[in-house]
């Protein structure tokens, strides 16, 4: 064996950085973790997403802990698997003297303390594995840090994978300096050495944050893009970004040719996928958003058993062109926006575009059908989770029925069919436009499904307290109805009338609609049996019969609590409080207790906020006007998320309007506008806690969970989960730890994330790693 001089002079080859490195706090922190408990850590992530860059900066912070140096070997311009050894080799300044010697490299490394990192072995993975393989178990102070668009599958190995930037919300791109999303920073800089006066200002903000949310946050493709400074504007990148691989094909001539362009970084990932691998990734691509395994099977039935399909999205997790995606509907998968037009583009080559759009749409108006009646039941929870997860798959379905005239009736089915999610959610004003983007398109042919579609519309609308717009979509529907004269679709018309009259303020008018459909629901369509119970007593107790509406409201609860069902027992529980608010206001306040705990862990916005406004008016009854007008002002934040002015049921505005006018008396008109105002700019959560005494925000600060803890604007809870999503657990496993839901968690996680004006879960482990630093002496 013989050294070169270099090798016996220097420590280590790692190569300069050229440019800054921006972010990535947090994965240096893992990264460095993890080498010191693991001896091969593996980096994976698609192309593009800043591997390289990261196990630079891993390797340059390292060099102390190595006496004998880091070293720096690239394959990404290597081809043949054989020569892998003595590529390696060659980085040490090792070269053999025969043939046939003892492995020259194993005897170089033997006893010393080395950090060796492979750089872009997904080509050559086979090799890769080998040679790690074999120098770990023949040096035992050697530890390997590698970059792979796949793990290399050696025993011990540590896998992490290299997620994007975080990035702003493109719908809120002022909210936050701009320089705590790791994306727009990392424009921001390349633009500057590019265009040397650029400045990130409120004039281009907004188109930056497009250009960083359209690139999912890639590092290479940011740099491409910023690179077009030279040409064009940020506005006129966006405008182009359409074309996203035509735009992004020039990039530094000192990178590696697979990364001088987008196209031929993703061609790269492309190439190392075997031909099912690549069928799959085409048609996947028909996907917006998460999807399940379940349709994925129906998409790519024809070419891949299910077996068979999942040992290839397997694979395609492995090789970063999927991101394994855990929720509480399941495990699920997505696909990156660059990713995912490069698959599109090359199914339409294939001509098979048209036909899997619509088996896509037809695997989800399949898939919808059933909610209606599993609504109330024990599936719930599982479709709540699941259609949460699904909104964009289901948009994509109905906007390919809206592009051809053919398709309405299918678009009619799939708009209408998730109206229960929809009012559960408070996203009435969304489904109100899918649903009457579907009606216009239909034409107004009389069918089932526009008479259905046109009574969900009218729900929808109702329960916004727009009832003069619904009242034109009634007058249709009654016509086509009678049209098709189908016993079940009279019935749920009726249903519609009796909501329509009961928010519009007609109760006595309700409660004669109301039973017309009652008899035809009981045991066939529990979710508007109960919800028609629920109705018949709210209107009984408004009209002053009390014992009558407690009857309804109880079979409803009773019926609803049967059936495992969670929704409609908050329901329930909020509307036997409603009827009790006067004759029994402390049986009331605990009904309206549980209510409200159940609604807020649901995620239903539109009884959380009645929940709140009724504990409002049981304040006022109990001479509380502080906490009156504060929970008033929370309640009036929330109504507006979803479109609505107030108490959408017209007859019980007026509990509304004595609450104000009792709590403004006892205040002043002052010291009233302020309390409203402090539960107006509360955030939902705080104003939850208010209204179960949980916190103090009734007397102008906060306590309990809203204690704000130190270095941040979190709440105690907050900033207890944020220390947890710095360990590394999931929403699910913080439920488990915390003994509360997975909803809940994924509620705190979202408010931390927007008060602290951080974009992703690796920024809030780095801002707990930094408050921890700067609490040690």
């Amino acid at each position: 064996m013989v050294l070169s001089s270099a090798a016996r002079t220097s420590v280590g080859n790692l190569p300069h950085e050229l440019t800054s490195f921006v972010g990535r706090r947090r994965e240096v922190i893992e990264t460095r973790r993890s080498l010191s408990a693991s001896r091969l850590v593996t980096l994976t992530g698609i192309g593009g997403v800043g591997k390289t860059r990261l196990a630079l900066r891993v390797a340059h912070e390292s060099q102390r802990a190595y006496s004998d140096g880091v070293w720096f070997v690239e394959f990404g311009g290597l081809t043949a698997p054989e020569l892998v050894h003595d590529a390696v080799a060659a980085a040490f300044g090792i070269r053999e003297a025969r043939p046939g010697q003892q492995d020259a490299l194993v005897d170089f490394i033997c006893e010393q303390n080395v950090l060796l990192v492979l750089d872009n072995c997904e080509h050559l993975v086979g090799a890769a594995a080998e040679l790690a393989g074999n120098l770990l178990r023949s040096c035992r102070n050697l530890r390997i840090l590698a970059t792979s668009r796949e793990p290399l599958g050696v025993s011990g190995e540590a896998v992490l994978r290299v997620p994007p930037l975080g990035i702003p919300d493109p719908d809120r791109p002022g909210r936050g300096k701009s320089t705590l999303f790791e994306a727009v920073t990392l424009f921001e800089e390349r633009a500057i050495a590019v265009v040397p006066g650029f400045d990130l200002n409120d004039t281009n903000r907004a188109a930056v944050t497009r250009i960083c949310q359209r690139l999912d946050g890639l590092p290479l493709p940011i740099e491409l893009a910023a690179a077009r400074l030279r040409a064009l504007s940020p506005d006129q990148i966006v405008q182009r970004l359409t074309d996203t691989f035509m735009l992004l094909n020039a990039g530094g001539r000192e990178a590696p040719t697979r990364q001088q362009t987008l196209r031929l970084c993703i061609d790269w990932s492309h190439d190392l996928c075997t031909p099912r691998e690549r069928v799959a990734w085409s048609r996947l691509s028909v996907f917006s958003g998460r999807f399940e395994l379940d349709a994925a099977e129906a998409i790519c039935a024809e070419t891949l058993g299910p077996h068979e399909l999942l040992d290839v999205v397997t694979s395609l997790v492995d090789k970063s062109i999927l991101i394994r995606d855990e929720q509480d509907s399941g495990v699920g998968y997505r696909m990156l926006e660059t990713l995912r037009d490069y698959g599109r583009e090359k199914l339409e080559l294939t001509g098979d575009g048209p036909r899997l759009r619509r088996r896509h749409r037809d695997w989800y108006e399949t898939f919808v059908a059933p909610v209606e009646s599993e609504w109330v039941g024990p599936r719930q929870a599982r479709w709540r989770a699941r259609l949460q997860c699904e909104q964009a798959n289901l948009r994509a379905a109905t906007q390919f029925c809206l592009d051809d005239p053919a398709e309405a009736e299918s678009g009619l089915r799939i708009a209408a069919a998730t109206w229960p999610y929809i009012l559960s959610r408070g996203q009435l004003q969304a489904g109100r436009y899918w649903l009457e983007r579907a009606l216009a398109h239909q034409g107004g042919a009389p069918t089932v499904a526009r008479a259905r579609a046109l009574c969900a519309d009218v729900l929808l609308a109702s329960n916004q307290g727009r009832t003069d717009e619904a009242a034109g979509y009634l007058d249709e529907a009654r016509a086509v109805v009678a049209t098709v004269g189908d016993p079940v679709v009279d019935a749920e018309l009726a249903y519609a009338e009796a909501n329509h009259a009961m928010f519009g303020g007609d109760m006595a008018r309700a409660l004669e609609l109301f039973p017309a459909g009652l008899e035809v629901f009981r045991g066939t369509d529990p979710l508007r049996e109960v919800s028609t119970l629920l109705g018949m007593g709210l209107a009984s107790g408004i009209l002053g019969e009390v014992d009558r509406a407690v009857r309804y409201e109880e079979e409803a609860l009773a019926i609803s609590e049967a059936r495992g069902d969670a929704v409609y027992r908050a329901y329930s529980l909020l509307v036997l409080a409603l009827t009790l608010v006067r004759p029994d206001r402390g049986r009331a306040r605990g009904l309206l207790h549980q209510a409200l705990r159940l609604e807020h862990d649901l995620g239903d916005p539109l009884g959380t906020a009645m929940s709140v406004e009724a504990l409002a008016w049981v304040a006022d009854a109990d001479g509380e006007a502080q906490r009156a007008a504060v929970l008033l002002g929370g309640a009036q934040s929330m109504w507006s998320t979803f479109g609505s002015g107030g108490v959408s049921v017209v007859a019980m505005r007026v509990f509304h309007d004595d609450c104000v006018e009792s709590t403004r008396r006892a205040l002043g008109a002052a010291a009233f506008t302020k309390a409203f105002r402090r539960g107006l700019e509360a955030s939902a959560d705080d104003a939850v806690a208010c209204a179960l005494r949980e916190n103090n925000l009734a007397a102008g600060g906060s306590s309990g969970e809203s204690s704000t803890a130190p270095g941040g604007d979190l709440t105690r809870r907050e900033r207890q989960i944020a220390d947890l999503v710095a360990e590394g657990l999931t929403n699910r496993a913080i439920a488990e730890r915390l003994v509360i839901s997975p909803r809940t968690v994924e509620g705190h996680v979202e408010h931390a994330l927007t008060k602290l004006g951080f974009r992703s879960r690796s920024q809030i482990a780095a801002w707990v790693a930094e408050q921890k630093a700067g609490e040690t002496p």
